[in-house]
């Protein structure tokens, strides 16, 4: 068994100051640990992999030697699958797992991970994650963090350290660290009387985007499907990143990067479709997200990509959702001009949220992006000086 000061502190020599996850009660030590000290930063996420989601964000945007660390008990690793093999992996954003080993076999726990401890070794070998047991004596720390950071370095993939029970000693919450509370904004709706068929296009959208995005001081990170593609076609500029997976995680991954990069803008462009499928996010940045982070939402009602499916959003009031869950300010609306209003007003203490509802329908011959994943990364690195 070792002090929790023992792994926080070899971690923070090694350049670890940034952690996210979800918590259990063999990680209480550390998450205690993390939240009594102020150059130390921990991000409470919703769902396992909105964490790995935004620690891959903190990867992007690091600067001197800066790391991330995603905590998560072993039942949580279906939650992250969709990040840890669509985005970290083809992203090649490395960041050091501790994985809780509920229900490791011979050690009695409980009913609900029976299944998930034997198979956890299992989904770690097939999402091609690398890793060892958690050290349990002081000595085996730096040692372990060393070889996490060679695979990490020499890979830029993610890298597992598996907690058995009793690993860590307790470490006592002395204060619960009460952040102020954000008043929440007014959800401000601008819906007028337009048809389906006269709403704005993606197409034009984006170049709103664009034109308020500029290269040297903003970086735009684009949801999976046709939404990145056409800002890919419209312009492909360096201070661009175009998902290709990770279903919802363009928000906590624009989240990662907003916080671990406060000198830049980040514009998160989301979906109605992946917005759905990872609403806790919303709270999630209403509760942590700063002021140089805006989300846009384009809405067109559909998951346009499959082949246009109908989605539930017209429903939802995602403004309502925004401004509930403490953005700064929240609107939506049919009229485009809604984000020339949302890039032209001041900064506020806190993200910004527009929903723009659009019409269906995408370009014809609409192309993929050339450019790889790990180059469109390396590029944008490059671009904001991270590395």
């Amino acid at each position: 068994m070792i002090e929790a000061a023992q792994f926080v502190e070899a971690a923070r020599e090694r350049g670890f100051d940034w952690y996210a996850g979800v918590p259990c009660s063999y990680l209480t030590p550390f998450i205690n640990y993390v939240l009594q000290d102020e150059s130390l930063h921990y991000v409470s996420a919703a769902n396992e992999g909105d964490a790995v989601a935004l620690i891959a964000g903190v990867a992007l945007g690091a600067r001197n030697g800066r790391r991330g660390i995603t905590m998560m008990q072993n039942s949580g690793l279906g939650n992250a699958v969709s990040p840890l093999t669509s985005l970290t992996w083809t992203f090649r954003l490395p960041q050091l797992l501790i994985v809780t080993w509920r229900g490791q076999p011979g050690v009695a726990d409980e009913p609900q991970h029976a299944l998930m401890g034997p198979v956890t070794p299992t989904m770690l070998d097939t999402m091609e994650i690398p890793w060892e047991t958690f050290p349990t004596q002081a000595e085996a720390v730096g040692p372990a963090l060393d070889r996490a950071i060679a695979h990490m370095d020499k890979t830029g993939r993610p890298y597992a350290l598996v907690m058995q029970k009793g690993s860590v000693a307790p470490y006592e919450l002395k204060a619960s660290p009460a952040g102020a509370r954000r008043v929440p904004a007014a959800a401000r709706s601008q819906f007028g009387s337009v048809a389906a068929s006269d709403l704005a296009s993606r197409h034009d959208a984006l170049k709103k985007v664009i034109a308020h995005t500029p290269l040297e001081s903003t970086v735009v990170l684009a949801s999976t499907g046709f939404c990145g593609r056409e800002l890919y076609a419209i312009d492909d500029r360096p201070n661009q990143l175009y998902m290709v997976g990770s279903m919802g995680c363009v928000t906590p991954f624009a989240l990662g990067l907003a916080l671990a990069r406060p000198d830049l803008h980040v514009v998160a462009l989301d979906g109605d479709g992946a917005a759905l499928m990872r609403m806790g996010a919303f709270a999630t940045l209403g509760a942590y997200g700063p002021s140089n982070l805006t989300h846009v939402l384009l809405d067109n009602g559909a998951h346009d990509s499959t082949g246009g499916q109908a989605t539930v959003s017209p429903q939802v009031s995602f403004a309502g959702v925004a401004a509930a869950c403490g953005y700064a300010s929240a609107v939506e609306s049919d009229d485009p001009a809604v984000l020339d209003q949302l890039f032209e007003s001041a900064p506020l203490e806190g993200p910004r949220f527009a929903r723009l509802a659009i019409r269906r329908g995408t370009p014809d011959g609409l192309p993929r992006p050339t450019i790889t994943p790990p180059d469109v990364k390396a590029r944008l690195m490059r671009h904001i000086g991270a590395g």
